[in-house]
């Protein structure tokens, strides 16, 4: 009698695996968050991407742009988990709206502005004069992100014309629609200056910079993230922490990021 109780509960456990089997396949696996990114972090977020994929995560899909763009994307209903921007403007509009999640918000990098031209230039620009920095930029034309809605522009701008220059220069100012367009005209020699930030100047072996803009010139240049409120995937606030990890931290060091 205790044999047949012993093989019908071995014969129970055994049905209940197989039944269960399938339950336990059919597991959904973590699915890759988006992130939307402003187009300067394009080298040191991807190394990022790349260090959490290896601690066994899905590595993160991210898209590049102005931040003035990705923004109105969000705006619009565009799917997305993460926004990083390049300043705080933009993130600030879509907290007014409702689209982040507040507490999920963080400043976790700094920059600084430059000016860049081809490789092989010899010029340097004394910021201390407004006419010399007008006539070396006056000659354009000068290219930069548009200055009336991408970071990198607006601060240009508002460099500028703390300094003086503004007016001398407006005129020859090709308008960019993002900081990574705006080098690509000075690497390939269609503009013989561009305002960049410092990053891009040290991921281009195609320019040099020939000035560095005072930082009280414009505002500080701080990059927010946080997380956006239409997100229901749980690997996009792992990645958001990540990115404020001392790892990670380090891996903006390098490409030369400072705090924020």
């Amino acid at each position: 009698m205790i044999g047949k109780t012993r093989r019908w509960i071995v014969g129970a456990l055994a049905a209940l695996g197989l039944a269960s089997a399938p339950a336990l396949a059919a597991a959904p696996a973590p699915v890759a968050p988006l992130v939307l990114a402003a187009a300067s972090l394009q080298e040191s977020l991807t190394e990022a991407a790349d260090a959490w994929a290896k601690r066994g995560h899905p590595r993160p899909v991210i898209s590049f742009a102005a931040s003035s763009a990705l923004a109105r994307q969000v705006a619009a209903g565009a799917p997305a988990d993460l926004f990083l921007s390049a300043d705080e403007d933009w993130m600030d509009d879509l907290a007014k709206r409702g689209l982040i999640v507040p507490a999920t918000r963080a400043d976790f990098v700094g920059n600084a502005l430059v000016v860049v031209a081809p490789a092989g230039t010899a010029t340097r620009i004394d910021f201390r004069s407004p006419r010399a920095l007008s006539a070396a930029l006056g000659q354009g034309p000068l290219a930069m992100a548009d200055p009336d809605s991408v970071p990198a522009g607006r601060y240009g701008k508002a460099a500028l014309v703390k300094l003086g220059a503004w007016d001398a220069v407006a005129a020859k100012v090709v308008r960019a629609e993002n900081v990574r367009a705006a080098l690509a005209l000075v690497e390939r020699g269609a503009a013989p200056f561009g305002i960049v930030y410092a990053t891009d100047a040290q991921a281009s072996a195609k320019v040099r910079v020939v000035g560095v803009f005072p930082p009280a010139s414009h505002p500080p240049i701080r990059y927010p993230l946080a997380r956006l409120k239409a997100s229901t995937n749980p690997e996009a606030e792992g990645f958001r922490r990540f990115l404020l990890s001392p790892a990670a931290r380090a891996i903006f060091a390098r490409h030369g990021f400072g705090r924020a």
